[in-house]
């Protein structure tokens, strides 16, 4: 059974940071690319960020300059870096991950982790 366990956000005034990390666990033999979506109040999920196995990512326009992503292969970690962050980032952010494999050769095309608020307030 492979799961992303998030870790991180938070409350946090306007302009200051957060990190959201999300780890996969279980018999994973590789991962294609992982990242973040996120769904604010009364809006749909959309992409934050996203990271393949080697290292390509890419950024909505709305977070560029802000977030960074990062991806630790050894670990299947995958790690949000939020900066100057803003009341309109405040939303559950989902770690997601794309085409996973485990030992045992079995395939999962997405997996979604629980979710984890990052609220941005005065």
């Amino acid at each position: 059974q492979v799961q992303l366990v998030e870790s991180g956000g938070g409350l946090v005034p306007p302009g200051e940071s957060l990190n959201v990390s999300c780890a996969a666990s279980g018999s994973i033999y590789s991962i294609a690319s992982m990242g973040w979506y996120r769904q604010g109040p009364g809006k749909e999920r959309e992409l934050v960020a996203r990271i393949t196995n080697g290292g390509v990512s890419s950024l909505a326009d709305s977070v560029k300059g802000r977030f960074t992503i990062s991806i630790d292969n050894t670990k299947n970690t995958v790690n949000l870096t939020m900066n100057s962050l803003k009341p309109e980032d405040t939303a559950v952010y989902y770690c997601h991950a794309l085409s996973v494999v485990t030992r045992h050769m079995d395939h999962f095309y997405e997996i979604w982790g629980q979710g984890s608020l990052v609220a941005v307030s005065p």
